[in-house]
Order: C-alpha cells, then structure tokens, then sequence
C-alpha cells in the first residue's frame, strides 16, 4: 500500500469517526477493545506529582492519560473555630474549569459541571474520614486553620472527578502545617528563628513548633465507567463521555469501604451484577492509585 493510499484510508477511517461516532466505538466494543487499544477495563496510565506549587502549603499534580491534568493546591488560614466544635478546623473545596481545559468551557460562563464536582469532592472528603479536623486545630477554641483546596483542571478528558480527587488526595498528603505561635492577645503568629515580638522579646509560647505533616485516615479513590449495551468502559474518556452518556463513578477507600457511589442519570440501566463489575474495577484500580500514591510520597523529602 502506498503512503497516498494509507493516508486516504486514515481519512476515511477519521471521518467515520466523527459523522458516525457511535457505530465507529461499537465496531470496536465488539472486538472487547477501544479505538487507542486499551481493553475495557483498564485505567489510563497514572502519575502523580506532589509539591508543584512552591507558594502553597500543601499541593499536587494529577495525569490521567495523555491530557487529561488537574493541579491541586491546599492554602491555610487562621479561623476562630466554631462553637459547637473548639477543637476542629475546616475544609473548603473549590473546583475550577477555566476556558484553557476544554473547548466546550466558554470564558466568563460558569461550568455547572465544576460546581458539581466540587460538591462530590467535599463530600467524600468529609465522609471518608481521610482527614481529622481535630490535627487543624491550633489552639482549643481560639485558633484553627481553614484549608482552602483550590484544584484547577487544566487538560479535561473525561472521568474528572477522577483525576480531582486524586490530586486532592496528593495535596493534602503534600500538606505542612506551619510552625506557628500566639500570642497573650490569642493572636497566632508564625515562627521562624528571628521572629522577634512587639515589644523585643523572642521567648514566645510555641503551638507547632515545626511544619508537621498532616495524618490522613483511611484513603478514597474513584474510578469512573461508561455503560453501553453489555460493556463496561472503566476510565472513560471525553469523547467516549459524549458518545455514551450513562456514567458510575464509585468510591473506596484503601481497605474496600464504600464511600459513595454516582449515577447521575443516562439511558443504560445499572444491573445488580453491572454494579458489582464496577466495583471489582474500582478495587483493583484503587490498588494501583494507592501504589502511585505512595511512590510519591517517598519521593517527599522528609519532615
């Protein structure tokens, strides 16, 4: 065959693709395999980068695939903790999808699909248990700190609460408190070697005396699949979210624990045993997210 020929017939192959999107992936599904060759029910390779924000306190980077990239960034702040909880801090997630993701995010249009993601990112965070408000306290019903958790995607190519999730797991595993003191006035003030006080002195009562690593409990992670027809499509992509519409996003912790689990409508029904698939592909997708989790911990230079 020719360099003409193949050339013509990849075009061909391109333009199937986009005028018949549906019949193009089914030709494949009954082959058990997608366009780009993975299997059904295999993941995108994974990494995993921790403290790519030098100004944040704790933060990480998340890749899925060839595009599909999310930065997450943890920023503290001093709080008066609240009343009914004197010995606990707080959370605040925020996920953004600026116009540079994806050609579908229009500039100075909200995405509605960025305040539902946020929405799912706080509550699994908050009902996992992955982090102890008690170690966000500073001082029992004076101080606290409120961690901001910024994640910005700035490739998006399917399966996002994915990839969010996993770079906010990173940044919160990335985070280090502050060393940080108060003063007679309940004012907390940072600590360094040549902190001096108003009035001259450098004794100073010390709450952290040095930048501690948060203790995270026990650790979610997500695998989102597409549902058509019999198959199950585990990791999907843009296009393949476009083409197929029904999604499961399900949500463990590192010893199986379900945390919560997605179905935010579309044609396909979820079977008993349907169900029970996605989640044997999210007990052995956690496995391998823990293993990229940790092998970028050790990479973390120690406290």
């Amino acid at each position: 065959m020719t360099s003409q020929a193949a050339l013509a017939g990849e075009i061909e192959v391109e333009a199937f693709r986009r005028l018949y999107p549906l019949q193009f992936y089914e030709r494949h599904l009954n082959d058990n395999v997608r366009p780009d060759a993975r299997p059904l029910g295999r993941a995108r390779a994974t990494s995993l980068a921790l403290g790519t924000v030098p100004t944040a306190d704790g933060s990480a980077m998340a890749k899925i695939g060839h595009t599909q990239t999310m930065l997450a960034g943890v920023k503290l702040e001093v709080m008066t903790p609240a009343t009914d909880a004197p010995d606990e801090g707080r959370i605040a997630v925020d996920f953004q999808m600026p116009p540079i993701c994806s050609p579908d995010v229009r500039p100075g249009r909200p995405v509605d699909t960025a305040a539902v993601i946020s929405e799912q990112l706080f509550s699994v965070l908050a009902s996992s248990g992955v982090i102890n408000l008690k170690e966000l306290s500073i001082s029992k019903g004076q101080a606290a700190w409120m961690a901001y958790l910024d994640i910005y995607c700035l490739d998006a190519d399917g399966a996002l609460f994915d990839a969010a999730l996993l770079a906010a797991i990173g940044a919160f595993a990335h985070l280090r408190f502050p060393a940080v003191s108060m003063t007679e006035e309940g004012k907390v003030i940072p600590l360094s070697g040549d902190t001096v006080l108003e009035d001259g002195n450098k004794e100073q009562p010390k709450v952290q005396e040095q930048r501690q690593q948060l203790t995270l409990g026990k650790i979610p992670f997500s695998l989102t699949c597409m549902l058509h027809k019999k198959y199950i499509l585990a990791d999907p992509t843009a296009e393949e979210e476009k083409i197929f519409q029904t999604t499961i996003t399900v949500v463990l912790d590192h010893s199986g624990r379900l945390v919560s689990f997605y179905k935010p409508g579309g044609s396909a029904l979820a079977s008993t045993s349907t169900i029970q698939d996605c989640m044997a592909l999210t007990r052995y997708r956690v496995k391998e997210l823990q293993k990229i989790l940790d092998e970028a911990l050790s990479e973390m230079e120690p406290v």
